[in-house]
């Protein structure tokens, strides 16, 4: 019962910290004339990162090298299949050119990039240091970027940010928020990651286990209140918008982070390496047709979404625990599930094709 206790005790706190620290960054950066759409891309997407990027940071610095990259792979699979799953039964999300364009294809890139990076079984620190190098790149970018659009007048799309900034504070608050912040992030962490070591050591099961279930889908906690608050609100594509941008901060900052912390280079088992890693980059890929087609993601694809999510978990239990059904469960993902999805991916992108050239001939 008490590890259960500090496990939802060290969630509140990451999520409670990763509020304050977007609040107070968010702020300070505001007051030194930072543009509300920058602020957006970059603090913001920093700060629903936090929880995994605690975690994974005293999961590498303790030496559970294992945990640090399976709570990555966990949180980049659950906001996929799960949270853009829940969002797009709630109402169909809308997905912006810029998403199918520019940030799916570098989240899809980066997701690669590990699988490559880990086919010798670990991920050492010059590996690290190139997805830190794309994270100050990918930072740049959005920066230039933002105050590109923003010269151009081009709307924020973020509410929150603009309430956010025209809420007066003295710079002692914002500062305090970011400390403060930054300390439930850290308490949180350990708690969380103590926890997660103390269930796996009671079940009997690899870390990894509960770090790609448990420990993910409670660090992801702050994006799924973001995009289905979003969606309720009917800002559609800031639901989708914070999945993927988060994805690829998963990524490039708490891996390359992670891994630069870390005493031992962070290690990725064989199932890790081959299933876990290519289920990231297939549910990556998997954005593509589905949000290229009709730039909408309708409740029949969130429903999709949302049952390979229980496949996905279900056969990673099953595996862990060697149940006696593991071979017809694999049967059913492999000749059933999939097949679905790929009839399902070619009739929506058929069924595009069709209309694209209706509009183009009338």
């Amino acid at each position: 019962m008490m590890t259960w206790l500090f496990l939802g005790l060290g969630l509140i706190l990451l999520v409670a910290g990763a509020d304050l620290l977007v609040k107070g960054a968010a702020r300070l950066a505001g007051a030194f004339g930072v543009p509300s759409l920058v602020i957006g891309l970059t603090v913001v997407a920093f700060g629903t990162s936090a929880p995994e990027l605690a975690v994974s940071v005293k999961a590498a610095y303790a030496g559970q090298a294992e945990l640090a990259i399976a709570n990555v792979v966990g949180s980049n699979i659950f906001n996929v299949l799960f949270i853009l799953g829940v969002a797009a039964l709630i109402m169909p999300l809308v997905i912006s050119k810029q998403l199918i364009r520019q940030d799916v294809p570098i989240m899809v890139g980066v997701s690669f990039l590990v699988m490559w990076m880990v086919r010798d079984l670990q991920l050492d620190k010059i590996e690290c240091a190139v997805l830190v190098t794309g994270l100050v790149a990918y930072t740049f970018f959005l920066f230039k970027q933002g105050k590109a659009q923003g010269a151009e007048g081009a709307e924020s799309g973020d509410d929150e940010v603009e309430a956010m900034l025209k809420e007066p504070h003295p710079m002692w608050q914002n500062l305090l928020f970011v400390v403060g912040g930054l300390a439930l992030l850290v308490l949180g962490a350990r708690w969380l990651v103590e926890s997660a070591i103390a269930l796996a050591t009671a079940w009997g099961v690899n870390e990894a286990v509960i770090g790609l279930t448990i420990v993910a889908a409670g660090t992801s906690l702050p994006e799924v209140v973001t995009s289905i608050v979003a969606t309720i609100r009917g800002e559609r594509d800031i639901a989708v918008g914070n999945v993927v941008g988060s994805n690829i901060f998963n990524v490039l900052c708490v891996l390359g982070l992670s891994g630069l912390v870390s005493p031992i280079p962070l290690v990725a088992g064989e199932q890790m390496s081959q299933l876990d890693i290519p289920v990231m980059l297939a549910v990556a890929l998997l954005c593509v047709p589905f949000f290229f087609a009709g730039a909408i993601l309708n409740r029949i694809e969130g429903a999709l979404f949302l049952t390979a999510y229980v496949a996905y978990t279900w056969y990673l239990v099953a595996l862990t625990l060697k149940m006696e059904y593991l071979p017809q469960l694999q049967d059913y993902i492999v000749y059933g599930l999939i097949p679905v999805i790929g009839v399902y991916v070619v009739l929506s992108l058929l069924n595009d094709f069709r209309q694209r050239r209706k509009q183009v001939a009338s």
